[in-house]
């Protein structure tokens, strides 16, 4: 049965851009909006103040912008629920932990980490799992020589035999009992919440109706299911999502695999339809769709397509589909996308009528804006650049005087288009009684510098009267 206007979220932690799997996340959460009327709502939890930083925020924000994941709710779009970065919220987190504190369910701590930090080494010597010992369980107040605002805030555990458990709608029921969970530091000792506790909290004061994220946050959900217990809330639903693994089957991460990074795509040349494209079906599935619109994305996404198997990047699949959104976007779009490219390469080329011809000359030759601006610019520049191989092989001998035939008949055309250009070759051919190819293949290099171009009449057009028999004089020239 469809859910009644869910509100689902994305909270990252701003301490570095994008990350792929975070756009995912998003991705599934404003899909899951979208279909059903609901609202996706963005959230900033900068709690990690040695981390997060305001280049981050921007970072994050720039890279959903370019995906075209708009939010509802969040950073510039404030609504009933806000503010939406936590460490706005303080006031809010500590309210509820005094309250949790007057009625027992959360106690104050006055361990340090460097008791902390040797008991669990003791631990690992002695090749066992640690778990806090209650150490200040029953304590009415500070110990001697400490102070109340020393001490972090832990959740109380309930004591006895008990469990805890979920219908996750990825990975079906899951269940912990009490005695694998420990009393949990809710709250340091500076005031700042951590993760388990400022979500819940979050969540619950902004109406979250299902939260979806990665599947490494599975075993956080036992402790934050806790605090919806204590609290007397109602928790909201779970998706546990697949992990994406890099090209060498690890984990994608920020530190080894510089593709984890969205906007890196940007600035190489993958158009964001494309890749969200690929990133959506790293988890999901439907059917056997491959390429689908956003359109698509939304009437069909649910979290019954997520599968568990983790998602692997594949570098030549993501061009693949940056090649085939080549093809289903309109010309002017991708001339519009590759422009940037080319000034990149010290091309003016805005408002050049030859930018949309270009791109349906070379959408099937290139795979990404870099690669397209690249083959394009040949089109744009004084003169060319002769690969040797090619030039030895092809402006030589009798290429020579064909090029030279050829030459002659392009000057006197009466119209600079397609097919009469494509009719000089085939008469010169003709009347050399050899294939078109021995008269293409010459004026091809001479044109482009190399022997692969789309046809030659489209390869002269775009390239323009005065500089194509300029380019052939050269080449005539360099022949002797």
């Amino acid at each position: 049965m469809a859910p009644s206007k869910p509100r689902v979220r994305f909270a990252p932690s701003p301490t570095g851009y994008l990350h792929i799997g975070g756009a995912r996340t998003a991705l599934f959460n404003y899909l899951y909006a979208r279909r059903y009327g609901g609202t996706f709502i963005l959230r900033m939890e900068d709690t990690d103040q040695e981390r997060s930083t305001p280049e981050s925020v921007k970072a994050i924000l720039d890279g959903l912008n370019w995906l075209g994941l708009d939010w509802d709710e969040g950073p510039g779009k404030e609504g009933a629920c806000g503010p939406y970065f936590q460490t706005q919220r303080l006031d809010t987190y500590r309210a509820h932990a005094d309250q949790l504190l007057s009625e027992g369910k959360a106690f104050r701590c006055y361990c340090t980490r460097e008791e902390l930090t040797a008991r669990r080494e003791l631990a690992a010597k002695e090749k066992r799992d640690y778990r806090y010992e209650g150490t200040c369980h029953d304590l009415k107040g500070p110990p001697a020589g400490k102070k109340q605002e020393d001490a972090v805030i832990r959740f109380r555990m309930p004591s006895g035999e008990g469990e805890v458990s979920f219908d996750d709608k990825v990975l079906g029921v899951i269940t912990k009992k009490y005695s694998d969970l420990d009393d949990w530091v809710m709250v340091r000792a500076d005031g700042i919440p951590l993760y388990n506790y400022g979500c819940v909290i979050d969540d619950h004061l902004m109406d979250i109706t299902l939260v979806s994220r990665g599947q490494e946050h599975v075993n956080s959900t036992f402790p934050q299911l806790m605090l919806y217990k204590a609290l007397g809330w109602t928790p909201p639903d779970f998706a546990h999502l697949p992990l994406i693994l890099g090209p060498d089957r690890e984990k994608l991460s920020k530190r080894k695999h510089p593709e984890a990074d969205v906007m890196l795509h940007a600035r190489t040349g993958i158009l964001p339809e494309a890749l969200l494209n690929f990133v959506i079906r790293l988890g999901w599935s439907h059917g056997d769709d491959e390429v689908m619109t956003r359109e698509q994305m939304v009437e069909w996404f649910d979290f019954d397509g997520v599968g568990r198997t983790s998602g692997v990047w594949d570098p030549v699949k993501l061009k693949w589909f940056n090649q085939q959104w080549f093809k289903l976007l309109p010309p002017a779009l991708v001339a519009e996308r590759l422009i940037p490219f080319l000034e990149a390469r010290g091309i003016q080329a805005r408002g050049d009528a030859r930018l949309e011809p270009l791109v349906v000359a070379l959408r099937e030759r290139t795979q990404t804006l870099d690669e397209m601006a690249n083959t394009a610019s040949i089109y744009f520049r004084t003169g060319v650049t002769l690969d040797e191989k090619a030039a030895a092989k092809h402006l030589s001998g009798d290429s020579l005087g064909l090029l030279r035939q050829a030459r002659e008949k392009l000057e006197a055309l009466p119209a600079w288009t397609v097919e009469p250009l494509d009719g000089v070759v085939k008469t010169v051919s003709e009347a050399a009684s050899v294939g078109m190819g021995k008269v293409a293949q010459p004026l091809r290099v001479a044109i482009t510098g190399n022997t692969t171009s789309p046809g030659i009449g489209e390869t002269l057009l775009l390239v323009g009267r005065e500089e194509a028999l300029r380019r052939i004089d050269a080449a005539l020239a360099r022949g002797g």
